[in-house]
């Protein structure tokens, strides 16, 4: 079976002109590096979650999940390594965007936000404090980078690239999906402070959701519970390892390598509790 992509955390195959296999791996980055070490299950944790909110929003767009029953796959995939982290999907031209809706001021916002500054076109009004809930959610995108950082750009820039019908029909569509499932998340205790989409379009010219979507990988999820203003919120994501590596530095660098075993637990720990919370 063709490898077509490695990337930090799922590997695609080719199966045919029109399908690929994603299989989600249990490797685990931080800042842009794989670690050598992967967090345990977390390769099916990212899946069921991944299926769940494309099942849960399939009514807003269609997705690119054709399935996810191993009897479907190609047989080389019908092997234990592979189940529960695997799936067939369309295969689509994906937009070389990401499409970003924040729903709270934090993160690079936040950053851009304390020094007076413009974030990708949107001047947001005075008054903020750190984690404090936006009055409406915006659309963020970036760039998808192959090689370095991505780079964030205005909505403007979309439009130049797709062309502003399409590029207003997936500033809509990015909305109502954050808005559908912040709801759904908020009733479960967790808040999905900020979140990412993809993209593609099939031969026809068909836009689908793609890649994964609300996972603690592709969003910033926070609990409920201990949530409050001014500070950084607990979430449910790789935060515990990226805490480590930056408390932890010898001369001035990373130590990937280094990650002790009991932050890798806890951090695996911290999918699963996710994954509980959201799909019961």
């Amino acid at each position: 079976m063709k490898k077509l992509v490695s990337g930090k955390v799922r590997d695609v195959y080719e199966v045919s002109d029109g399908e690929l296999v994603i299989v989600t791996t249990d490797r685990i980055s931080a800042f842009d590096v794989i670690l050598p070490k992967p967090v345990e299950g977390k390769g099916k944790v990212l899946n069921a979650i991944s299926l769940f909110w494309f099942d849960f929003t399939g009514d807003i767009v269609p997705n690119h999940i054709l399935s996810a029953d191993p009897g479907d796959m190609p047989e080389v995939f019908r092997k234990p390594e592979f189940e529960g982290r695997t799936v067939l999907v369309k295969r689509l031209e994906i937009l070389p965007f990401e499409f970003i809706v924040r729903g709270y001021m934090f993160g690079n916002m936040w950053r851009a936000y304390s020094r007076n500054e413009e974030f990708c076109g949107h001047r947001i009004k005075d008054g903020y404090a750190l984690a404090e809930k936006l009055d409406v959610p915006i659309l963020t995108p970036s760039t998808k980078a192959h090689t370095g950082h991505d780079e964030y750009i205005s909505f403007g820039d979309v439009g130049d690239a797709v062309g502003t019908e399409r590029a207003n029909g997936l500033k809509e569509t990015c909305l109502k999906l954050y808005d559908a499932c912040y709801r759904y998340a908020y009733g479960k205790g967790i808040i999905i402070a900020d979140t990412k989409f993809e993209f593609g379009l099939d031969r026809d010219g068909n836009l689908f959701l793609a890649d994964e979507i609300f996972t603690p990988d592709s969003s910033r999820f926070w609990s409920l519970a201990e949530y409050r203003t001014g500070v950084s919120p607990k979430s449910y994501d790789k935060q515990l390892v990226r805490d480590w590596l930056l408390n932890n530095q010898s001369d001035g660098g990373m130590r990937f390598g280094s990650v002790p075993d009991d932050i890798l637990k806890k951090t695996a720990e911290i999918y699963g509790e996710c994954l509980k919370k959201i799909t019961g």
